[in-house]
């Protein structure tokens, strides 16, 4: 007799285990993809069961097949229990695997028409009292084939200036307000807001009260990328209250609109009055397939090593953000000059239009700096200043001799200068940058007195914490960080609700930084916007070299504390983490670390030239007096995440060319330095961990497990003492306890809850489960079902009846989660407890591509509102226009109060 190895492995419950006694195999490519046994230790790998779970395994597909194999005792695994079997003949070997038949991603790039824009005007507006201008820009990428479409003039016309952005069916809108009166302050007050609103892709939020509400952690991202570039751009002692507000009104799905919305907004502030200095643009590049591509779609950028955004002017880049997969500098620099490419020609463009749209820009509130006052603080205070920087103080030190020598230059010119306080602070400012580039470029030596490219003394140390999976603590200089890493089953993933869908991470970096830090008190609580970003530059400098889920099934959070700060914690937190997560004995591909680096500018008001300056590892007063803040972070072969703010007026390509070549030096560095702490990650899971065991099993079975409002999974649960179950969409569940005896005790029961043939009582005794048995559904027919489970995905109906005396059980079928309601549910669960019942109305609608029954209460709900369906080719239903006269029928008051209540989901319940 024999059996395909993809019959074998849907018809096993065999299991993953992960556990700190035992090790792993890896299953044979011909067998690739049937689960097999599998522990942390890399170094010896042994089977973790007998004969006699081999035996049981195979008897679970035939009884017959457990009478051919050998019965020895002794220790064996699956992927001897399948060697055994293809070498008896047992199995046929020649069935591909599924996944092999998969054809690979092929890039196809369609044709553009050539690099262009073009601005029209028309007296359209609203009311017939105005222009509309629009500029049409032509980025002439292969690939892009939409333009971007820049108008003014239509909507929001009370705002300083307002514009909508459209590429494809994807609509931005972005105003650009200040307020009238100025403030007695000495910083730019600029503040940003952005949303994506979930009406723009067809759905509600899934708060309790179905309103949008304050920014998710992506939100926040975006709009750190929108106030980067500008920033620096706005003239100096611009004191109005601006504020730049940016909404997605229509998504289409296709590519993110994280870059659009830089270019949105930016070309609101160029139209308005605030006096920015030039027109800024940004653009996202992919690397597929060897190729750089120019604002990918989201499909392509699941095959990307590259996710780079760039923001710019016509003349330099302003600003990257962006992550890698191990990609070297030289490419680094071409895939940032591909980008500016894009940007030159939008930002020609917004040129253009402002030519015809916008606004004279308002110079008459900014003060003109005192005249003779820079001239004065120069000759009074430089050499004071030199004393300073060539002490070599520390931190407080120095921190404290800077606010002595400010104090006497406010006395020194508070009685000239009375009006001039904030001119003052700034010329005291541009002093102490001048002479802290003249010392650099002259001595070659910095502040403290290393050298240029010195990297301050590294102390690191791993296994801080008895019971914490896994911790570290990173000491650079006075920047220190805690770091600890947390493994969890798939439960424990990170799940974030955006317009593009649920997004689960797998792993996520959460960054603090208390004001104890830096020594001072403040308010804690949430984290604010600088910690978001600070975190989010973390993760994605560790997420190349975590292994995939199928090597390590584990969920993993990292968080970082940082308990000093002089310069580049979150790079701190790079290494603090990599070293706790190899503490954790999470198997990553090498370590990685980051390096800050800092430029140093004669004229902070310029562009990059050949006189800059470039520092590794910047302190924090180089990082406030210098013009660029150059975050890498990568391996000994490649880069894994860069970020580059400056406050100059842009960076030019062969000055991020040095900066990129002077930073895998540190880096290289601070690795060596790690290395001492711990070379590679343990070889066994800390005893605090979890063990995690994974199977599979049938689809249509996973209302079994679950049960009526989750009360199987419950009892099994507490039964037998576990953390955790979890059930995926696909059949794969995950079983996470500290007792391997009574997690294989559980997968013993789920594998006979849900195998077909019981499970079997014995050797040979292959019984089958009791079938349904009774008429064949019909096709479109209504039936009112008994719920008998509930997933994220769906609902399990039996929907025709068993035997009276339960000898036979009754038609069970998937009400997927699109077929719940007319519109979209966001949550099942909470959707199902609020309707509060245990049957439902649901439609025949036949079988999907895998034969299994498909329901749906959507088609009975879109009868009752006159909206008919007819069948399509794959054996489900399409819906097809409403009748003219559509039918009185209506729901019920209670019906329509309920859905009412529970459409979208309530997640509170």
């Amino acid at each position: 007799m024999h059996f395909s190895l993809s019959a074998l492995a849907a018809a096993l419950s065999s299991a993953t285990v992960y556990t700190s006694t035992c090790d792993a195999f890896v299953a044979p490519t011909h067998i690739r993809g049937v689960p097999s046994f599998v522990s942390p230790d890399r170094k010896d790998w042994k089977a973790i069961e007998g004969s006699k779970r081999k035996r049981h395994l195979l008897s679970i597909v035939n009884g017959d097949v457990a009478e051919s194999l050998d019965a020895d005792a002794g220790s064996t695994g699956l992927a001897e229990v399948l060697s055994d079997a293809l070498n008896d003949g047992l199995l046929d070997s020649s069935e591909e695997d599924a996944s092999a038949k998969e054809e690979p991603f092929k890039l196809i790039l369609e044709d553009v028409p050539p690099a262009s824009y073009e601005v029209t005007s028309t007296p359209t507006a609203p009311g017939g009292s105005g222009m509309v201008h629009t500029l049409t820009v032509h980025l002439g990428a292969p690939g892009h084939p939409e333009p971007i479409v820049i108008q003014t003039g239509k909507i929001g016309r009370q705002a300083s200036a307002a514009v909508t952005l459209t590429r494809g069916e994807s609509v931005l809108y972005a105003t650009a307000s200040r307020d009238k009166d100025t403030r007695d302050i000495d910083f730019l007050p600029l503040s940003v807001e952005h949303q994506e609103r979930f009406s723009s892709a067809g759905m509600t939020s899934g708060a309790f009260n179905k309103r949008d509400g304050r920014p998710a952690e992506h939100e926040i991202l975006v709009c750190r990328l929108i106030d980067r570039p500008l920033r620096p751009l706005i003239a100096d002692g611009w004191r109005h209250e601006t504020q730049l507000l940016s909404w997605i009104l229509s998504y289409d799905g296709l590519r993110t609109c994280d870059p659009l919305a830089v270019t949105a907004s930016a070309a609101a502030l160029w139209l308005s009055d605030v006096p920015l200095l030039k027109p800024v643009a940004a653009a996202m590049v992919g690397y597929i397939d060897g190729q750089l591509v120019l604002n990918p779609t989201l499909e392509q950028m699941k095959h990307s090593r590259l996710n780079l955004t760039v923001a710019g002017t016509k003349d330099a880049v302003l600003m990257i953000e962006g992550a890698a997969d191990f990609l070297p500098e030289s490419l680094m620099v071409e895939a940032v000059t591909f980008g500016h490419d894009a940007i030159k020609v939008q930002c020609a463009g917004l040129e253009e239009l402002g030519k015809v749209a916008g606004k004279p820009k308002k110079y008459d509130t900014i003060k003109p700096p005192a005249e003779g006052l820079k001239e004065e603080m120069y000759d009074m205070f430089a050499s004071k200043v030199d004393e300073i920087f060539d002490s070599d103080l520390g931190k407080e030190e120095q921190s404290a001799a800077i606010s002595e020598l400010s104090e006497t230059v406010m006395k020194a010119f508070e009685e000239k200068y009375p009006d001039d306080k904030s001119d003052i602070k700034s010329s005291l400012k541009d002093l102490m940058c001048s002479r802290m580039f003249a010392k650099a470029k002259a001595k070659g030596t910095r502040i403290d007195g290393r050298k240029l490219n010195e990297v301050r003394v590294i102390d690191s140390e791993a296994g801080l914490f008895p019971r914490v999976h896994g911790s570290a603590l990173f000491t650079r200089g006075q920047t220190q960080v805690v770091a600890t890493a947390t493994l969890g089953d798939s439960g424990m993933r990170q799940k974030i609700d955006r317009i593009s869908g649920m997004e689960e991470k797998r792993f996520y970096l959460q960054y603090s930084f208390p004001p104890s830090c830096v020594g001072e008190t403040g308010r804690v609580g949430a984290p604010g916007r600088r910690e978001v970003g600070h975190g989010n530059l973390a993760e994605r400098a560790l997420i190349p070299t975590l292994p995939s889920e199928e090597e390590f099934p584990y969920s993993i959070r990292v968080e970082s504390l940082v308990t000093e700060s002089n310069g580049s914690s979150s790079m701190a937190s790079v290494c603090g983490g990599c070293l706790a997560l190899m503490d954790a004995g999470v198997p990553i591909k090498s370590p990685i670390a980051g390096i800050a680096m800092g430029m140093l500018l004669g004229d902070k008001h310029g562009v990059s030239d050949e006189n800059a300056v470039i520092v590794s590892d910047i302190l924090g007063t180089e990082d406030a007096l210098g013009t660029m803040d150059f975050k890498v972070a990568g391996n000994k072969e490649g880069i894994t995440t860069f970020q580059l703010d400056i406050k100059c007026e842009g960076l030019t390509l062969d000055i991020m060319k040095k900066a990129l070549e002077q930073a895998k030096e540190g880096r290289l560095h601070i690795l060596g330095e790690m290395e001492k702490a711990l070379k590679e990650p343990r070889p066994e899971l800390p005893r605090t961990v979890p063990k995690i065991l994974t199977m599979k099993i049938p689809e249509d079975s996973i209302g079994k497990i679950i049960g009526p409002g989750g009360r199987q999974i419950r009892a099994l649960i507490e039964d037998f003492g576990l953390e955790n179950i979890d059930v995926e969409e696909d059949g794969t569940v995950q079983i996470s306890g500290f007792d391997r005896q009574q997690m294989e005790k559980a997968q013993e029961l789920i594998t006979l809850l849900t195998s077909p043939l019981g499970g079997g009582k014995g050797r040979g005794d292959k019984t089958p489960k009791a079938a349904y048995i009774g008429p064949e559904p019909e096709e479109g027919k209504v039936y009112t079902g008994k719920i008998t489970g509930v997933h994220e995905f769906g609902v399990f109906v039996e929907f025709m009846p068993g035997a009276e005396d339960g000898s036979t059980p009754g038609l069970e079928g998937l009400c997927h989660v699109s077929e719940l309601h007319v519109e979209r549910v966001r949550n099942c669960e909470g959707f199902m407890k609020a309707m509060n019942t245990e049957t439902i109305e649901v439609q025949y609608i036949g079988k999907n591509n895998k034969g299994k029954h498909s329901l749906s209460r959507k088609a009975v709900l879109e009868s009752k509102l006159g909206v008919s369906r007819k069948p399509n080719e794959s054996g489900g239903v399409k819906k097809i226009s409403a009748p003219k006269d559509p039918p009185s029928q209506e729901m019920s008051k209670d019906e329509v109060d309920v859905i009412a209540k529970a459409i979208e989901g309530v997640a509170e319940l």
